[in-house]
């Protein structure tokens, strides 16, 4: 069916091992593929901007909600430390989607999403993906900011009384978004409860697992996995950035001396959101510098 929203995305669900992932293509008929993986509680709607302008460019672009958050299915018992959320279910999951595809697809990953493409990327031969684009993501990051991301994460659990107040924390959050977010905008990004309070569209118990827990401990299996990559690899990092730095990313242009970086220079970790125009237009560089085919992809339907 078409996403009323959004009227050239085709929304559908896709099975993975245990329950259903909503995912969005737009222009089916294009190539190459790209499939973008969103960062820890976001959604496939993170890349709605970079997903229409590169669609209008020529490549089908494919996005989703990762299990226990936006439209897919939530983990029974998530809260479960034994069977809840867990990184390799996550990673499973974006196996599943990268082979369902026509061919094999670029990744495009933010923060978690980009973590689990190194995983992969690094540890599954043949690589399910052609080639990756890390978005602001290295196999090492600043605690700090991502003790703050959590933070905000986990400051509102009784929710908020409306849209205009959620609008709100959101700014104070993001104070280098000039616009705040408009009651049409966070309907995707909030549930209503049965007290009539609004609250985060991903599952409470996602912060209980070891994602978050545990997370630190994965930064040695990421490092060897990304020193194994073998495909090309563009580090697209935000300047004003709290999640990397110039020495997590030194470090992995080390790991992965094949890497390409651009640094884009008004964006956070939020590189897509902050600024998506110039995120664009590097994706599509990258995309014609794999293959001189990808020529014929309308560079200028990305805006200057």
């Amino acid at each position: 069916m078409v996403n009323p929203t959004h009227a050239s995305a085709v929304l559908s669900r896709f099975p993975v091992a245990d329950l259903n992932l909503a995912v969005e293509t737009r222009r089916p008929d294009g190539s190459p593929t790209l499939l973008f993986a969103h960062g820890f509680g976001q959604t496939r709607g993170a890349w709605n901007g970079a997903a229409t302008a590169l669609a209008a460019a020529g490549c089908r672009c494919v996005t989703f909600d990762s299990r226990g958050h936006g439209e897919s299915d939530r983990v029974p018992g998530g809260a479960d430390p034994h069977s809840g959320y867990h990184m390799d279910q996550f990673a499973d999951d974006l196996q599943r989607l990268a082979a369902a595809q026509p061919e094999p697809p670029i990744l495009v990953g933010a923060s978690m999403g980009g973590l689990l493409g190194i995983v992969i990327a690094g540890e599954v031969r043949p690589a399910p993906f052609r080639a990756l684009v890390l978005v602001d993501i290295t196999p090492r990051w600043e605690t700090a900011g991502v003790e703050r991301i959590l933070a905000f994460m986990q400051a509102h659990p009784d929710g908020f009384a409306d849209y205009a107040e959620a609008s709100e924390q959101i700014a104070a959050y993001l104070p280098q978004r000039r616009e705040r977010k408009s009651e049409e905008q966070l309907r995707p990004l909030l549930r209503e409860g049965a007290d009539g309070r609004l609250r985060w569209h991903w599952d409470p118990a996602l912060l209980a697992g070891d994602l978050v827990q545990e997370s630190e401990r994965y930064q040695p299996l990421l490092q060897a996995a990304a020193a194994k990559i073998d495909v090309p690899v563009l580090l697209l990092s935000g300047a004003r950035s709290d999640v990397v730095s110039r020495t997590t990313v030194d470090e992995f242009l080390q790991l992965v001396p094949h890497a390409q970086h651009v640094e884009l220079s008004h964006a956070t970790h939020m590189v897509a959101g902050d600024a998506n125009d110039a995120f664009t237009r590097e994706v599509v560089r990258f995309v014609q510098s794999l293959d001189p085919s990808a020529d014929r992809l309308r560079a200028g339907a990305v805006q200057p």
